[in-house]
């Protein structure tokens, strides 16, 4: 997948509302921002909030007032996966029409013992099996894309076997609404953090398997904590809170490659769109910066 030269760029930023914005998603944030600055394209949040036993109340609205506080605010209205739900089940439907997908009576303690899936129901519901969810064939080729931070990226999906795209509580699978999602908002550029880097290749074939076009990804890498592990709202992290905003956005420019001169946030901010260019981006983190642990 090349640059979209002749295609309108659309990035977006899409949190889940789990928790306050904290500083690994403020990096994730600015890098889709200045990047669909620096290509004069339109900039998209979309709340993933797919999950309703996971979502903490007012989250989404607090996310989308630090991300302005910020200066990021979404170029078109911001859209809800929670008022996605039909069009989750209508491709489902026309998966499993096409034979793409089909029923699944397992539970995990069917699994094998890494976790992936043997294929049981791939040609009908043994005996006695009662639907629960569905899943999507995987190709036997890899699959494989060029990421614009990462590099080449080769990945075989039949290692894992066939995934969900509809849970056992009839909710669309993350793979297969976040892939769609693209499609429907028109997303030529995917930017985010390489935790996610897993997902891409299922995305990728969810979209070939609906005869979409797949995005452009980079994925930045991901911030660490003091400890070793990815910084999250389920660390603990504190979010970045009101006050703090340029030693915010210096520590993610910094993170970023992009070591800002000393100056105010307006000025930052000047600076940052001017000197943007996600080459300057590297593929591993720096190292853990201790920055925005517990006791931020």
């Amino acid at each position: 997948m090349g640059r979209h030269h002749h295609i309108h760029y659309v990035g977006r930023f899409a949190p889940s509302p789990t928790g306050d914005l904290h500083f690994g998603s403020l990096v994730a944030a600015l890098a889709s921002y200045l990047e669909a600055r620096r290509h004069h394209g339109d900039w998209l949040i979309r709340i993933e909030d797919l999950d309703p036993p996971r979502v903490v109340s007012g989250s989404a609205e607090r996310i989308v007032t630090d991300l302005a506080r910020f200066g990021m605010t979404s170029d078109r209205p911001i859209v809800f996966q929670s008022e996605r739900f039909a069009a989750y089940a209508e491709a489902i439907q026309s998966l499993l029409a096409n034979g793409l997908a089909y029923w699944c009576g397992c539970s995990r303690r069917d699994l094998n013992a890494d976790g992936s899936y043997p294929g049981t129901c791939a040609n009908g519901l043994p005996p006695g099996r009662k639907p629960r969810a569905v899943r999507l064939r995987v190709p036997a080729e890899r699959v494989r894309f060029v990421d614009r931070i990462q590099g080449p990226v080769s990945c075989d999906l039949s290692v894992a076997g066939d995934f969900v795209i509809r849970r056992a509580d009839g909710l669309a699978a993350y793979q297969l609404a976040v892939a769609l999602d693209d499609a429907f908002q028109g997303i030529t550029d995917v930017v985010r953090g390489a935790d996610l880097l897993d997902s891409t290749a299922r995305q990728i074939h969810v979209l070939s398997c609906l005869g979409l076009p797949a995005p452009d990804y980079a994925h930045v890498p991901v911030v660490m904590g003091a400890d070793g592990g990815k910084l999250s709202k389920s660390t603990a992290s504190d979010p970045v809170r009101s006050g703090e905003e340029i030693h915010a956005l210096r520590a993610a420019l910094e993170f970023l490659g992009h070591p800002p001169p000393l100056v105010d946030f307006e000025s930052t901010w000047a600076w940052a769109l001017e000197n943007w260019t996600i080459k300057q981006v590297p593929a591993r983190p720096p190292g853990p910066t201790g920055l925005w642990g517990a006791d931020g």
